[in-house]
């Protein structure tokens, strides 16, 4: 029986030190990094480049909001999900994000460790 590739994920963060933290919690499982930044600039050119499954993405960005990647990716690759995990977990951002295609949002006070689940759900739902 074979086992399924590794999930393709993409870090789009501001915080270098969130970045190593997920990077260290995702490793754990059956999850494999193949991009990271930290402006929307170079978070669209490293998605589009790296073809991630999924994109981990922060509201907040150097330069700029997450809102920008997610429309520009969304227009030029919309199977890719969206995953938003930020410390900006208000309602209003919150349905904004997941009205622009997002497929889930995480807040990082307090869904830390749920984020590998959803990542792997969020992946399962491109394959169906």
């Amino acid at each position: 029986m074979a086992f399924p590739a590794p999930a393709r994920v993409f870090l789009a963060d501001d915080s270098g030190l969130i970045r190593s933290r997920v990077a260290a919690l995702l490793g754990d499982h059956h999850v494999v990094v193949v991009g990271e930044a930290a402006t929307p600039q170079a978070c669209i050119a490293g998605i589009l480049a790296s073809q991630p499954q999924v994109v981990v993405l922060d509201i907040q960005l150097e330069g700029g909001t997450g809102l920008e990647v997610l429309r520009s990716v969304r227009q030029a690759a919309p199977e890719i999900a969206f995953v938003v995990f930020s410390n900006n977990a208000s309602p209003a951002y919150r349905k904004r994000y997941l009205f622009e295609g997002a497929v889930a949002f995480l807040d990082k006070s307090c869904d830390f460790e749920h984020l590998p689940r959803v990542i792997t759900d969020a992946r399962a739902r491109l394959t169906h």
